[in-house]
């Protein structure tokens, strides 16, 4: 695959909220003139800034439920990650796992849960909605940031089995190492920031309240008509 990064401009941080971030996302995908897009987003937080990149572009939007375990008693470091799928797809940091060493028994455990998650979340938020087909389509996926990029490399990992014709990574920001790393996965990563240092994503947003469902389920149920509405049936 060929890959092409861009590197943003951080004179944008802090980001007002999530849907600011979405719309300066969207601003570089749309001079990317896409062919056939559709935008996934992880949730929760990347559904507000994928719900600016599905508008901007007119595209479908999906989510990709994808659920990270964290280190114990740092539970926003991403020890591994788990993706929907069958099987699901388990993605371990290695080096974390060195310095974090925990039993067999309590990554299965942990993994289970994250599995229950992700299927409760796909009835509650898609509302019995198919899953888009992505086969042959530009998939975008969208996250509200990265720090490790485990959770990312997860979903890429997920995606390369749909044969996709290309896979764009799309982040509001992330540090340099995640973005390089990631750039080895998709055929485009596409952040607009990358600050230094990188401690966690929400200190570079203003509002980074944690999302409720409801939340989630509205922009969703709006993407959704307004996506109905923009391609009417023939």
């Amino acid at each position: 695959m060929s890959h092409s990064t861009q590197h943003g401009q951080n004179m944008h941080l802090p980001f007002a909220d999530r849907q600011e971030a979405g719309r300066l996302l969207a601003d570089e995908l749309a001079d990317m003139h896409l062919v056939d897009p559709v935008v996934l987003a992880l949730p929760r937080g990347g559904v507000p800034v994928a719900c600016e990149v599905a508008r901007r572009l007119n595209a479908p939007l999906d989510l990709l439920l994808a659920r990270k375990i964290g280190v114990p008693n740092e539970p926003e470091v991403a020890l591994a990650a788990v993706v929907e799928g069958a099987p699901p797809q388990v993605i371990l940091d290695e080096q974390l796992a060195a310095e974090n060493p925990v039993s067999s028994e309590w990554m299965e455990a942990a993994v289970a849960q994250q599995v229950h998650e992700i299927k409760r979340r796909r009835e509650v938020y898609l509302r019995g909605r198919p899953a888009l087909a992505l086969r042959g389509r530009t998939v975008i996926v969208v996250d509200d940031g990265v720090a490790t990029g485990t959770t990312m490399r997860a979903a890429l990992s997920a995606l390369r089995q749909v044969s996709a014709r290309r896979l764009i990574v799309a982040i509001p920001l992330a540090p340099s190492s995640a973005v390089m790393q990631l750039a080895r996965e998709a055929d485009d990563v596409i952040c607009v920031a990358q600050p230094a240092p990188f401690r966690a994503v929400g200190e570079h947003y203003e509002d980074f309240h944690q999302l409720a469902d409801e939340e989630v389920i509205d922009l969703l149920d709006q993407a959704w008509r307004r996506q109905h509405i923009s391609r009417p049936a023939a």
